[in-house]
């Protein structure tokens, strides 16, 4: 009796612990399956997650490049700018001196217009016979070549010291060129003529007008 009771708790004993040798194999089973399933899962969440960090580092990429360009042409504008309004000032420059260039012309114009207004011994001249008296009054000194003073003002009907003022305008403004003697005489001179004497002075040293007016004929073809 004793006997068949211990055997029947030996096998019982194995039975359970068949038993729990299936449940265990059971639990591993299962274990070794949520192991797979978590791997994939994990793969593809990190799949997943390389993705949005590359959309992000795209996107982060893109903005930048677009500041970049953005600061380019604001760059680029603004150089754009910067020459246009040196352009404008240097264009505003160069119209001021041209503006006073023909202001200065006119005035000296104007001037020697005004030499020949009416004096007290003169004649009313309107403003186209003015300036054809100024013509007529150069004219008529590089055609002479040699002038008397008195002669021209007598011809012009002007006082003589209006012709040595006017003639020093002539001079000044290069209309003329030329020299006054002491002697009441203005000799009119090329430029060609202007070089002859030049080379003159230069080999004699200093001159006065006294000895540049003796060596004329030398230097200066005179009527």
């Amino acid at each position: 009796m004793r006997e068949g009771a211990a055997l029947r708790n030996a096998n019982n004993q194995n039975d359970q612990q068949d038993s729990g040798d299936e449940g265990n194999e059971d639990k591993q089973v299962v274990d070794v399956g949520d192991s797979k399933i978590g791997a994939k899962k994990r793969a593809k969440l990190e799949a997943k997650a390389e993705k949005k960090a590359q959309r992000e580092a795209d996107l982060k990429m893109r903005e930048q490049r677009k500041k970049q360009q953005e600061k380019e042409e604001a760059e680029r504008k603004l150089r754009e700018e910067q020459e246009q309004l040196e352009e404008k000032k240097l264009e505003e420059e160069q119209k001021k001196l041209q503006e006073e260039k023909e202001r200065k012309e006119e005035e000296e114009y104007q001037k020697m217009k005004a030499a020949f207004t009416v004096e007290e011994e003169g004649f009313d001249e309107e403003e186209e016979q003015e300036g054809n008296l100024l013509q007529e009054f150069v004219a008529h000194i590089k055609e002479q070549k040699v002038v008397m003073l008195e002669d021209v003002a007598a011809k012009f009907n002007l006082r003589i010291q209006t012709v040595i003022s006017r003639i020093e305008d002539l001079l000044s403004s290069g209309v003329l060129t030329g020299v006054i003697d002491d002697r009441g005489k203005f000799i009119y001179i090329t430029v060609e003529e202007l070089q002859a004497v030049a080379d003159f002075v230069k080999k004699r040293g200093r001159v006065t007008i006294q000895e540049l007016v003796e060596n004329s004929n030398n230097l200066i073809l005179l009527n």
